[in-house]
């Protein structure tokens, strides 16, 4: 027989009554769900329904030993069930692959034998310790709980816990990227200009691929994914809705913009677009002569095309050639997405406003913009009051003198 009863405000408790063991003692197995709609709340009938449907159902899943009790799996146990029914059909195969690393690295060597409801809060501040003191970077470290209670999350979401250890954790910090730091991972004026004259000597698909990310800001897997379609030659405009990432292995796979605002289109600079269409011209010129040997039925035209297959670049190979390109060419190495970052603080420095800037490289939320390139910003601002100091202080002295 079924019942249930109220724990909390919204909470409630559903029970099985199964009789009694052999010393006596009540088998009642029982489970807590809470109920978030305001409306059924409120509506003691349709509540009073609902509760005893899913008390039913519970019997039904007791009876039928398909009820596991709370907390009984061990977390390495728990793993390969987050695994098939989350992680595979709703995490990026980068984002999963970063998982599957610190869950066996990191967590499930320290806590994967405990049972899910013997994990408390001091489990994690343990594992976040040994991380620290291991010598790695804030980032691993928030990665580690990002995982750890991406996985707990999910437990009790399908009612297995009923509180999320990791919820009582505080996150760590992030690692604060001074603007000092920041401007020494990013180009200067003088510095784009000795790679724009050093570029000169390199493939033409290599002086395109280069010039977009300074010009404009496009992440590697959005000049990877890009297609011929996205080139509008007429509005000097390049459409992204689209990318390509490292997955599993190494394995490239498709991804979508992570936000509404990754979908964008963005105006190329008169000069990049000259060089742009220079390229597109070359490359026609190469299907012509490539005639059957060019792949003529195939669902994507890249943009950026390995010459053998017509398939696009691999993830890995942009990286490897701006590596040794820095060196062939005597530049200071920064990494390819340091250009990214190279053509916001531009753009900040000619006072273009951070709305536009944030709107050009994709960001979902300008805060993320003002975040990134805080300093650079309070910089550029600090620069236009002297500028307006300047100019006041002449209409001052000009007023006053007259």
């Amino acid at each position: 027989m079924a019942n249930w009863v109220k724990r909390g405000e919204r909470s409630f408790q559903l029970r099985v009554y199964l009789g009694y063991d052999a010393n006596g003692k009540k088998i009642q197995p029982t489970k807590t769900i809470r109920i978030d709609d305001d409306n059924l709340l409120r509506t003691k009938t349709k509540l009073k329904r609902y509760l005893d449907q899913e008390a039913t159902k519970f019997q039904m899943e007791v009876e039928a030993g398909q009820y596991i009790k709370p907390g009984s799996k061990t977390l390495g146990e728990f793993v390969k069930d987050w695994e098939k029914h989350y992680a595979i059909k709703e995490l990026e195969e980068s984002t999963l692959e970063q998982y599957f690393i610190k869950l066996h690295k990191y967590i499930l060597p320290k806590i994967g034998h405990l049972k899910l409801k013997d994990i408390k809060p001091m489990h994690i501040l343990n594992i976040l310790d040994s991380v620290n003191e291991q010598g790695l970077s804030r980032a691993t470290e928030q990665y580690v709980y990002r995982t750890i209670r991406n996985v707990m999350e999910r437990a009790v979401e399908w009612d297995i816990l009923v509180q999320n250890p990791v919820a009582s954790v505080k996150r760590p910090k992030a690692e604060f990227r001074k603007g000092k730091q920041l401007e020494e991972n990013v180009y200067t004026s003088k510095e784009v200009e000795q790679c724009f004259e050093a570029m000169a000597n390199e493939l033409l698909h290599w002086q395109v691929f280069i010039s977009l990310a300074l010009s404009c800001g496009f992440r590697r897997g959005e000049l990877l994914a890009l297609e011929t379609k996205h080139i509008d030659e007429t509005n000097q405009t390049i459409e992204i809705e689209q990318s390509i990432s490292r997955g599993k292995g190494g394995r490239p796979y498709f991804k979508s913009p992570k936000s509404f605002s990754g979908y964008r289109v963005v105006s190329v600079p008169d000069s990049v677009m000259v060089l742009l269409k220079k390229y597109l011209h070359e490359r026609n010129k190469e299907k012509l002569r490539l005639q059957d040997q060019w792949p003529k039925e195939r669902e994507h035209d890249w943009l950026f095309y390995n010459i053998k297959d017509g398939n696009h670049l691999y993830p890995s190979t942009p990286t490897t050639w701006w590596r040794r390109f820095t060196e062939r060419a005597g530049l200071r190495y920064i990494r390819l997405h340091d250009l990214r970052h190279t053509s916001a603080t531009l753009l900040i420095n000619q006072q273009i406003h951070a709305k536009i800037i944030s709107e050009r490289l994709g960001h979902a939320d300008i805060r993320i913009t003002m975040n990134t390139y805080g300093h650079q910003l309070r910089e550029a601002d600090e620069k236009a009051a002297t500028a307006l100091n300047d100019l006041f202080t002449i209409k001052y002295k000009t007023d006053t003198s007259s």
